[in-house]
């Protein structure tokens, strides 16, 4: 098959390339970083060249909203879209520019797909239901408590409408907390499980929030993402949660960690700034997505720790010492 794959010098889009290049003709298209940033200081684009060193395939560096690249991936003619582009930055302000990025090209992905009679599968997310109460199910109290998720729950919205007048094959995933290795240039926003690892691997406690013990999330590891988009290629149209369906705390990550580094270092507690907008627990409805996509979360906690930890003392060696 030809895959298109946007966003892919990103964390997930980068994994999923190198995954389908030895099977696959793969095509690449990201904006790469550059020094832009947002109000928040944050970048722009978190795409980094290292993040594809060993890819096999072809990569175009171009901007989704940019009319020759959307041309660019118009004549690759792709059998398969994977939609990966996007600002994740939950804490950017600039909506203006979230929804030009995140909304207004995805109708451009979607005609590209249509007129090559693609299957599209895109990254929705965890963020469509803000604060809606656990298990957060697809179609039940979504309220995204940011203008990223908000975009996210357009994207859904206009995917669900353009299958049911046309029938093409449209895949939402909706990530919860992903993790793994390839994240680590998304900075301030990679996941705790890296961040607590590299506090940990310099000799420092690792900082949490108070109460961390019964703050909760739906982690997954990477290789379970992989999984799930590699089967919504022949799996039923639709918008579907991609986690565990297990919650876990931030302390089992700190504590996982400390206990698979050797160490003892005890806990940095610290006072939660963000209480009143916080969430305090997550966890995926995925009964839809084992109907619909055949799904079944391969990685625990325990074991994708284990798993990547090589890849985080590879990274704190590398980029730390």
């Amino acid at each position: 098959m030809k895959i298109l794959i946007t966003g892919g010098a990103g964390f997930i889009g980068s994994n999923l390339a190198k995954y389908f290049m030895d099977k696959h003709e793969v095509l690449v298209v990201d904006k790469f970083r550059s020094n832009e940033t947002f109000s928040n200081g944050n970048l722009k684009s978190f795409g980094h060249y290292k993040n594809l060193i060993g890819f096999k395939g072809q990569i175009h560096c171009g901007d989704i909203c940019d009319r020759d690249t959307i041309k660019k991936m118009r004549e690759f003619k792709p059998d398969v879209i994977y939609h990966e582009a996007a600002i994740s930055d939950t804490t950017v302000a600039e909506q203006d520019e979230i929804m030009r990025v995140n909304l207004n090209s995805f109708k451009d992905i979607i005609d590209i797909a249509y007129e090559n009679g693609s299957k599209l599968i895109y990254a929705s997310s965890g963020a469509t239901y803000g604060d809606a109460p656990s298990p957060q199910s697809v179609g039940k109290g979504e309220n995204p408590g940011n203008v990223y998720g908000f975009s996210k729950l357009m994207m859904d919205e206009m995917g669900r409408e353009f299958n049911a007048k046309t029938g093409l094959h449209i895949v939402g995933l909706r990530y919860f907390n992903v993790y793994g290795d390839g994240e680590f240039y998304k900075n301030k926003t990679a996941s705790m499980v890296l961040q607590f690892g590299l506090q940990i691997l310099s000799g420092k406690a690792p900082r949490l929030f108070e109460g961390s013990d019964k703050i909760k999330r739906d982690f997954i590891y990477i290789q379970d993402i992989i999984l799930a988009n590699e089967l919504a290629i022949n799996g039923d149209s639709g918008v579907y949660n991609v986690g565990t369906g297990n919650a876990r705390s931030f302390q089992d990550i700190a504590d996982i960690l400390q206990r698979e580094i050797g160490v003892n270092l005890g806990n940095e507690y610290i006072a939660n700034p963000f209480a009143s907008q916080y969430q305090f627990f997550t966890q995926a409805d995925i009964e839809p997505t084992r109907t619909g996509l055949k799904y079944e979360p391969r990685w625990s906690l325990e074991d994708a720790i284990k798993d990547y930890l090589p890849a985080i003392k590879r990274i704190y060696n590398s980029e730390f010492k």
